[in-house]
């Protein structure tokens, strides 16, 4: 008896969920320009010219493209003045990331969540973004600028949470006392799923890979992660940790220098937890930081 309760809970569980994700997800649908470039880049047979054309067709969005791809988040040597010209610099996937990032900031943002600061909400989805790519590349993962999408999005399933069920998630919030980890489990134990389910749900509205909605479903728990999307979920998982240790991306403005890493992290990866110097990681991530905020989380 007791087991056909529990399944009867988690069936509950998630129908609230799928109902949250298809209750948002036409507020926080991919804008048309991200679809209709991830068409080009998935046909594999659109040339440079033509997906600069449909990058180009939205002047604003352009405008700040060329100013991110101008600045310390890529360091280059020479002005670049033209999408196409990006295109060939920095490539089509990488480009095709920020215009992600940029989309997606400018849509969730609309999503209703009094809970929230959201300058602090983007700033540690931002700073744990840039983590996550430093470290794919450190790692050696195909595409690194993924991560960067995977660590920018990975809390987008608080904002549902905060904008659909306030009253419950002030409770869990005064429970958890601002730290992440609690609130994840203070969620699983309320709803009987957390900010990360939804939002690896919503990643999946937006078209990421599968690997990347597993990183966002399994950003707390990356142990538990698919084979497929271990590595991900890994540099996630060990990027926001990051962030809430430190000044500039904590979650909750609360820096907590003693968060725990997962100890799967470090075999997923094949990093020596003695020699992994968190630090550097963390500096390096921070001289991007600035710059890059002040672009991508600008509002005009």
């Amino acid at each position: 008896m007791p087991n056909s309760a529990n399944h009867a809970t988690r069936d509950l569980a998630g129908d609230i969920a799928r109902n949250l994700v298809n209750d948002v997800s036409f507020l926080v649908s991919p804008p048309d320009i991200c679809v209709r470039v991830f068409d080009l880049i998935d046909s594999d047979t659109a040339s440079t010219a033509e997906i600069g054309e449909v990058i180009s067709s939205d002047p604003s969005l352009t405008a700040r493209l060329l100013r991110l791809v101008n600045s310390s988040y890529y360091n280059l040597s020479r002005k670049v003045e033209t999408v196409s010209r990006a295109i060939t610099l920095v490539g089509v996937r990488e480009l095709y990331s920020l215009i992600l990032a940029v989309s997606a900031i400018r849509t969730f943002s609309s999503l209703p969540a009094a809970l929230v600061n959201m300058d602090t909400f983007w700033r540690h989805g931002l700073f744990t973004g840039l983590i996550a790519r430093n470290l794919a590349r450190r790692v050696r993962v195909l595409h690194p600028e993924r991560l960067f999408v995977a660590g920018l999005l990975h809390d987008i399933g608080h904002l549902v949470l905060y904008s659909r069920l306030p009253e419950v998630m002030q409770e869990i919030v005064l429970v958890s006392g601002g730290d992440e980890g609690l609130q994840h489990q203070a969620e699983l134990s309320e709803l009987g799923f957390s900010h990360a389910d939804l939002g690896g749900a919503l990643a999946d509205v937006w078209n990421l890979p599968d690997p990347l909605c597993a990183a966002i479903s399994y950003h707390h728990i990356p142990g538990c992660a698919i084979e497929q999307a271990a590595l991900e979920s890994a540099i996630v998982h060990l990027s926001e940790v990051l962030a809430n240790r430190s000044q500039i991306g904590a979650y909750c403005e609360n820096p907590n220098p003693e968060e725990p890493i997962d100890p799967a992290v470090w075999d997923i990866l094949g990093l020596d937890p003695d020699a992994f110097d968190a630090e550097e990681i963390m500096g390096e991530a921070g001289v991007q930081f600035t710059d890059t905020a002040s672009l991508l989380l600008a509002r005009a």
